[in-house]
């Protein structure tokens, strides 16, 4: 372990250093999340290491909360959920074709709300074959009402090879901002290890909470030592995580980085990795939304207390 702990700050030192350097260079388009941040002082936030723009820890997930389809009162409750998490200072919107409505559904809240100079928008590539994966994108474009995706991923892997070669063009005519490739299968991360150190994407995405913790042994290290972002989705393991926890009081030390709330725990857990970019914990629900941009204020736990979280959470 302490191996592995001397690995992950050595990398953060250079990845810092690095996106330092980076930050006074013109980006080639748009850099949306600065009208969030300038009115959300104390916005915690994470250089992404391909550009060194800052961007938000905490993003939104949209799969199943999202995949409402044509019901116009739930349409009305999510446009509310987004509009809520952008008076919070939130900026990635993360969906994908596999999620049913969703990817309709966050173009039909952002015309009812706009908000889309706070928007980082992200999704995802998911079938095989270069050119149903151009078609499959051009729709998401429709469906969003984007001309440029702020970044395109490949969904768990799927024919990445073929996918990578529009995604490199696409971002070198401006089409998009930042490539990436996902994956929620720990069966796939021998495969993803291969492509961090190979590959030039700007960002992976991957699950991690305080319970699955196997990424931090290889993955983000490897994310930090090659540059780069680093997604987390699952944060809440599909919810099972606060609904364990809610039974047992907060610790003490939870006051300590301003946590008031299982799921503010779980979350600040996940964002004080020092390789993760940005977490996308969803929800259906306003209050929960506010609850969560909680999170992304205040201080962070440091490596001896992130111990201490892991120890007493498995006791509990």
């Amino acid at each position: 372990m302490s191996g592995t702990t001397r690995t992950i700050r050595h990398s953060r030192r250079a990845v810092l250093a690095g996106a330092t350097a980076l930050a006074g260079q013109a980006l080639a388009s748009r850099i949306l999340p600065a009208p969030a941040l300038a009115a959300n002082p104390g916005l915690l936030t994470r250089p992404i290491p391909a550009s060194g723009e800052q961007i938000p820890q905490l993003g939104m997930g949209t799969w199943i909360t999202f995949n409402v389809g044509a019901d116009e009162a739930l349409r009305a409750q999510r446009a509310e959920v987004l509009r809520t998490f952008f008076e919070a200072g939130g900026a990635m919107v993360d969906s994908s074709p596999m999620y049913g409505s969703a990817e309709e559904v966050v173009g039909d809240c952002l015309k009812r709300i706009g908000g889309r100079e706070r928007l980082f928008s992200a999704t995802k590539v998911w079938t095989v074959s270069k050119w149903l994966g151009v078609s499959q994108m051009e729709e998401s474009e429709e469906l969003w009402g984007e001309n440029q995706f702020d970044l395109m991923q490949i969904h768990n892997l799927l024919d990445w090879e073929a996918h990578m070669e529009t995604l490199t063009d696409w971002k070198a005519n401006g089409r998009l901002r930042y490539t990436g490739i996902t994956t929620s299968h720990g069966r796939r991360h021998e495969e993803l290890a291969e492509i961090i150190v190979r590959q030039p994407f700007d960002f992976i995405q991957l699950t991690y909470n305080v319970r699955d913790r196997e990424v931090e042994e290889r993955l983000l290290p490897l994310a930090m030592d090659n540059g780069r972002a680093v997604i987390v989705n699952r944060p809440f393991r599909r919810g099972e995580l606060p609904q364990q926890l809610e039974k047992h009081p907060l610790p003490g030390w939870a006051a300590e980085i301003g946590c008031t709330t299982w799921a503010q725990v779980l979350l600040k857990f996940v964002i004080s990795h020092p390789a993760v970019t940005c977490a996308i914990p969803a929800t259906s629900r306003v209050e929960h939304m506010r609850e969560n941009m909680a999170a992304c204020r205040g201080p962070l736990p440091d490596a001896a207390l992130r111990k201490r979280m892991i120890t007493d959470i498995e006791a509990l």
